[in-house]
């Protein structure tokens, strides 16, 4: 099991790694974590819900993912309760009245899920979440040391040394945490070390000597330009990517929304020599930028008030006004139309009636069905790209509006169903189908049309595969993996 002292040590990541090395010396290795709170999030084959952190450690295992991996997903919405998908479908909503009732139901299905998982490989990577010392949330836990005690899991701890105060942070973990608690703590790892790691002297021995006896076993160097989906939109505030190939980039902006979902599928953009990618918060740091995409919103309507109060909605329509081009993905898609409806006030603080952004002649309902499957969609000039759904809400095209493609296949199932809409210029599109910047022949003749000079034939897919080898080669070679072995009965 991978722990943290604290969230985004890097617990994601590592255990992204974990499962590389382990499934490449020939380990049937499986990921896991009991309770995601994330709205970062993917569909399985069979058109369960679950965390984009363990699709992608999945992945880097080689297997494709499966609700087992993730059985209880939070994802937060605008008026301070949670949604709870629970093996992969929506199974209610939490918040503090209900917290500690729920919670022992999860239990009982995360162990079963566990144990499901458990009888099909050889290895579990379990990760963590937060800290395992957040002593105020102890009695409620199920994805820290309660989880590594179920498994038996060995636990090691990680820290963010480019945070600072890496050694307290180990150490205090350690201090809070009950005897038999800490008896599950095998090592630390260092995580995110710049420079020479001779610097560190004799610290991780004296860490030894105050941790109760702990062992470092592995100091791991920061690690840059990696572009795998993370759990938590944290990262977001560094991201920025550094453009290459000839003249000037290609500049897109996208805002970073309180309730942004699913913000990994522009790494396929952040990726591409010769573009740039900035999220914003603020009017000012719009600048004249080559286009504007509206991304993925847990809470579309809180949102889009949110993108008016910060001034961004005036922002993108004067970007839009001086030749920006803009596109929506899902909610972004949706806050493009005319009109969004929600009676029940399910995406914002209240229920009503909301203009949006006016771009595109749409207007969308809300309503409490719930979208997830893997579609492939046949664009308006025949090509097909494939991507997911994750949306509740229908929207009606208005005024004879043209739609962007055409779903032709949801999971197993054939379609011939319209989604998206463009404008009559094409300079304004949205669609329902996250992940559509994957595609690389459709990410390269969107980015030609707004200048930009190809400076590669970057395929997303192998990028990513090459990033998890990249990951796990740097990984292996920073820490102990004898003892990382032994530790799990496997030398």
């Amino acid at each position: 099991m991978i722990l943290g002292t604290h969230s985004n040590a890097g617990k994601s990541l590592l255990a992204t790694a974990f499962c590389r090395i382990l499934a490449r010396r020939g380990y049937k290795v499986a990921p896991f974590k009991a309770q995601n709170m994330s709205n970062n999030a993917g569909v399985t084959p069979e058109g369960g819900e679950m965390g984009r952190a363990q699709i992608v450690q999945a992945e880097a295992a080689g297997l494709e993912p499966h609700t087992d991996m993730n059985p209880v997903l939070l994802k937060p919405e605008a008026d301070h309760r949670s949604q709870v998908i629970l093996n992969g479908q929506v199974f209610g909503y939490i918040d503090s009245s209900n917290w500690f009732q729920l919670k022992q139901q999860l239990w009982r299905e995360v162990q079963a899920a566990y144990r499901r998982l458990a009888g099909r490989y050889d290895v579990i990577v379990l990760e963590g979440a937060g800290s395992p010392a957040e002593i105020n949330l102890k009695a409620g836990d199920m994805v820290n040391l309660r989880m590594a005690r179920f498994a038996n899991a060995a636990s090691l701890l990680v820290g963010d040394i480019d945070r600072g105060g890496v050694f307290a942070a180990l150490a205090g973990t350690m201090l809070l945490l009950e005897p038999e608690e800490r008896a599950l703590i095998k090592g630390f790892l260092i995580n995110k070390f710049r420079g020479d790691v001779r610097l560190l002297g004799n610290a991780t021995d004296v860490l030894k000597e105050k941790a109760y006896g702990v062992p470092t076993l592995g100091v791991i160097p920061y690690i840059t330009d990696l572009y795998l989906p993370d759990e938590d939109a944290v990262p977001l505030d560094r991201v920025a990517n550094q453009p290459g190939g000839d003249g000037a980039p290609i500049d897109i902006v996208i805002p970073y929304l309180p309730h942004i979902s699913n913000f990994d599928e522009f790494d396929p953009l952040l990726a591409e020599p010769g573009v740039q990618v900035r999220f914003v918060r603020r009017a000012e740091e719009v600048g004249q930028p080559n286009a504007v995409i509206l991304p993925g919103s847990k809470a579309a309507v809180a949102d889009l008030l949110w993108l008016r109060q910060q001034g961004l909605a005036d922002a993108f329509l004067q970007a839009h006004a001086r030749g920006a081009a803009v596109a929506g993905v899902c909610g972004g898609y949706q806050m493009l139309g005319r009109e969004l409806i929600d009676p029940e006030g399910l995406e914002g603080p209240q229920a009503g009636t909301f203009p949006g952004l006016a771009l595109l002649p749409t207007r969308t309902r809300f309503n409490r069905h719930k979208r997830t499957t893997r579609s492939l969609m046949q664009m308006n000039d025949g090509t097909l790209v494939t991507g997911y759904e994750i949306h509740t809400g229908e929207t009606t095209l208005l005024d004879g509006a043209k739609p962007f493609g055409t779903i032709v296949r949801r999971g197993a199932r054939a379609e011939n169903a319209p989604d998206g809409a463009h404008s009559s210029d094409a300079s304004v599109w949205g669609t329902y189908l996250h992940g559509i910047f994957e595609n690389d022949g459709f990410r390269r003749q969107w980015l030609a049309s707004l200048g930009w000079l190809p400076g590669s034939q970057l395929s997303a897919r192998a990028h990513r595969q090459a990033a998890y080898e990249r990951l796990a080669d740097i990984v292996e070679a920073s820490v102990d993996m004898d003892a990382i072995l032994r530790l799990i009965h496997l030398a």
